[in-house]
């Protein structure tokens, strides 16, 4: 796990934001534990409260849940939420490409043209 000091990005909300995109990945799975909040403030060389505020975060978007005495755990994915959690990611990304679109004065036809390139790379890459 990579954490910038700085970002400008909290902490809490980059590692929160690190082990969102491993549960939606599928690098995490459902059952699996997270590191104790102790071991992972150690390895990062942060404080206990961070840590745990990244776990709350994680717990109040329904990623992970609590075990008295466990620690966290990641939560069961539904496969349509997860869909709707990566589209909101799209939209995100495709936003900012607009945006840089607009600075660098490509018009609609060069950045469409653009992505249909990188589609076309992404699949070759497959």
């Amino acid at each position: 796990m990579k954490i910038l000091q700085n970002s400008g990005v909290p902490i809490y909300q980059q590692i929160a934001e690190q082990m969102k995109t491993d549960i939606l990945n599928g690098k995490m799975v459902q059952g699996e534990y997270l590191p104790s909040i102790r071991s992972l403030a150690k390895d990062l060389k942060i404080s206990v409260i961070t840590t745990m505020k990244a776990y709350e975060e994680l717990e109040a978007q329904g990623l992970v849940s609590a075990v008295q005495g466990k620690g966290f755990y990641v939560n069961a994915q539904d496969a349509e939420m997860l869909k709707e959690q990566h589209m909101r990611k799209v939209e995100e990304a495709l936003t900012e490409a607009i945006t840089a679109a607009k600075i660098a004065g490509l018009n609609e036809e060069e950045l469409m043209s653009t992505l249909k390139t990188l589609l076309v790379l992404s699949q070759e890459d497959e």
